[in-house]
């Protein structure tokens, strides 16, 4: 399944292909246009011609890159999280844990992912349509990244074998959004703290060799 780096690539290689550069533009442009608005104002306030405007192009514009607002948001979304959803092979599963936890807490509270997600959460909890849009897209990209970093603790013998990925991404990553939206302190500590308790919980019992 693609990555959030792999399709933000492809997205580049639209970008770069010979005789689109007004389209490109216009593109950009109204991705910019969205956020800023979003950064704003509640989402249910912001309509395909506030974007327009904003932006300076028209409505047939955009419904020529978007099919839907809903679209539109989720592309949004996605690019200002897909730069804190990988975390590369570092050789300890301890530090790749902590990657786990640590970049959704940077996207959260050090670029716009944060407010802008904010300013569409009532709309991703009550959409069931863009909430199968962020599942699909932001939500899987973190869940195939850290599945790499569980299956790789598995083969140095740090996790037991049947440690499950989907339930690693719940709880380490879970616990940032849960703060991040009814409060407490999203740092490093909290950090080290959540990962040991997951690395205490997934550890393999002495005895038990891993499977290969």
């Amino acid at each position: 399944m693609a990555t959030a780096l792999a399709v933000s690539r492809r997205a580049e290689q639209v970008a770069a292909a010979p005789g689109r550069p007004r389209s490109d533009q216009a593109h950009q442009a109204v991705l910019k246009a969205t956020r800023e608005l979003l950064l704003r104002h509640p989402s249910d306030e912001v309509g395909i011609e506030h974007i327009a405007a904003r932006a300076g192009v028209g409505k047939a514009t955009i419904y020529r890159h978007w099919p839907t607002r809903d679209a539109l948001v989720q592309e949004l979304l996605l690019n200002l999280a897909g730069p804190h959803i990988e975390i590369p092979d570092k050789g300890s599963t301890r530090e790749e844990m902590r990657a786990a936890v640590l970049n959704p807490i940077r996207a959260l509270t050090k670029t716009d992912f944060g407010p802008v997600l904010l300013a569409v959460l009532t709309q991703v909890a009550s959409n069931p349509r863009l909430a199968e849009q962020f599942r699909a897209t932001v939500v899987r990209a973190r869940r195939n990244t850290i599945a790499e970093v569980i299956k790789r603790g598995i083969l140095r013998g740090d996790l037991r074998a049947d440690a499950d990925a989907d339930v690693a991404t719940e709880l380490l990553a879970g616990p940032v959004y849960f703060r991040f939206i009814f409060g407490g302190a999203l740092n490093r500590d909290f950090a080290d703290r959540v990962v040991d308790t997951v690395l205490e919980g997934f550890a393999r019992k002495k005895g038990v060799r891993p499977r290969r």
